[in-house]
This record gives structure tokens, C-alpha cells and sequence, in this order.
């Protein structure tokens, strides 16, 4: 096993080779956003770029950040009728507000929750729209159970990188930053990886660094084989590893 993250700098490769489905499965988020021609529209964790560009193709000026340099310069290489900025959520501070503000699959990876909502909220016009999706309670469960009962059994310590909230807990959070919450939904989304029986294992190269810190790298790929034997009844179907994930999405408004 071969970790494709360092921290918040990613691989941007690996991330388009063989995790497509993350933007694809956030195309339809695009339609809650319903981008109007000339809106200024944030994009928080924009990856590679590829929704930001399918937000700027329905007219509007739109800006994309993200904390990873290799995914900020993959997104101006590859989209460069949009806007970029290497920049920290929690900490952006734009010049003038946004219409609205769009986010996919990069929220959960936040630790600090107040202050990116309180980022975002001060980004935005009073009436501007905030559209995101997360991953929600439970999302990976099988997977993340699964990895840290086989960490734990070899005495390490787990870390858990991952904040997955219910909407009972999301929207007062939402609230009490100055967002009223106008639809919120938790749902299933068995999601399918690439690559065939390797899709697990890419999956844990690219998201899962955090778990593995403290294991040595010759003892890494024997733990996500144990892991693969465990999980293998349950989630590998037709050569394929289909995923447990679990979303969040909601579309607020932010208050005057």
C-alpha cells in the first residue's frame, strides 16, 4: 500500500485516474445549486476542477479553492476559463461576496466545522445560497469498522480523519452560523470502485492515510488484506467493490 495523500496535499493523478466517481456523483448536485448566468459562485474543496467548470458553463463567474497545491494546479491546467486559489476554508476572506457558495465530497474532511460555516457565511451576500453535499452519518461504516477492528487487534492507534454528521446535528450548526436551512437530505448512495478487485485497496491509498500513520509500511498491505478478507462477503459484488457510502445534502440561505 502506497498512500496517495500526504496530509492535504494530494495526488492528483491517482485522484482523476481512478476516482472519478467523486465528481460524477456531484453533477447532480448542480441542479440544488441552479447557477444563474453572471452569479459569483465559490467552489470549497474544488479538487481538479471538473464541477467547477461545469458551474462556469452555465455563465457563472465562478472561483475554486482548495488546501492541496497539486489539485489547484492540475484544476488551472486543465479549466483555465476559471479561477483558482490555493486557500484554507476555514480562513478565506474574498475580496467581494459570492452568490453563492458550492462545495462536494470536501466538508467532511473540515475539523474545524464552526469555522469554515463562519467562513463561508462571511462570504456570502445576505440571501446568497450555500449547496453542499458531505458524507453523512455512517457513511463507510462497514469499511471503517472493518479497519480499525484489524488496527486495533495489532495494537495501534486509530484516527479517524472524517466528520460524517446527522442532519439533526448539521442544521443547528448551519443555524447558529446565520443559515436557514431550506432542504436536507441523508441517503444511501452504494457507490462503486474502480480498478475492480484493486478498488478497495486505491480507495484506502487516497483517502485513508490517516488510519495508517503509525503502522509501519511493511505491515500495511497485510492489514488492508485482512480487511479485504473481511469485508469481501459483503461489498465485493460482480469484480467490483461496492462501497457503503452514505450523503449529506442541503441547500441554505444565508440570513441578513
Amino acid at each position: 500500500m502506497k498512500p496517495h495523500r500526504d496530509g492535504d496535499q494530494w495526488d492528483a493523478d491517482a485522484y482523476d485516474d481512478s476516482h472519478s466517481f467523486v465528481p460524477e456523483y456531484g453533477e447532480n448536485l448542480l441542479e440544488w445549486l441552479d447557477p444563474e448566468p453572471d452569479d459569483r459562485v465559490l467552489d470549497v474543496g474544488c479538487g481538479t476542477g471538473q464541477l467547477t467548470a461545469k458551474i462556469a458553463a452555465r455563465g457563472a463567474d465562478v472561483v475554486g479553492i482548495d488546501h492541496s497545491e497539486a489539485m489547484i494546479e492540475r484544476a488551472r491546467s486543465s479549466h483555465s476559463n476559471c479561477s483558482f486559489v490555493r486557500a484554507d476554508a476555514t480562513e478565506f476572506d474574498p475580496d467581494e461576496p459570492f452568490d453563492a457558495v458550492f462545495s462536494n465530497a470536501a466538508l467532511h474532511w473540515i475539523s474545524e466545522q464552526d469555522a469554515v460555516l463562519e467562513s463561508i457565511r462571511n462570504a456570502l451576500r445576505p440571501g446568497g445560497r450555500f449547496v453542499a453535499e458531505l458524507g453523512g452519518a455512517n457513511n463507510v461504516r462497514l469499511i471503517t469498522d472493518a479497519l480499525e477492528t484489524e488496527l486495533r487487534a495489532r495494537g495501534y492507534e486509530t484516527a479517524n480523519p472524517w466528520y460524517f454528521p446527522s442532519i439533526g446535528e448539521y442544521a443547528p450548526r448551519l443555524e447558529a452560523h446565520g443559515f436557514e436551512v431550506r432542504s436536507a437530505r441523508l441517503f444511501d448512495r452504494p457507490t462503486e470502485f474502480e480498478n475492480g478487485d484493486d478498488g478497495l485497496t486505491n480507495w484506502l491509498e487516497m483517502f485513508g492515510e490517516e488510519f495508517f500513520e503509525s503502522v509501519p509500511a511493511d505491515e500495511r498491505d497485510a492489514i488492508v488484506a485482512a480487511v479485504e478478507d473481511e469485508l469481501r462477503p459483503t461489498l465485493f459484488r460482480d469484480g467490483s467493490w461496492i462501497a457503503d457510502y452514505r450523503r449529506l445534502r442541503f441547500a441554505a440561505v444565508a440570513l441578513e
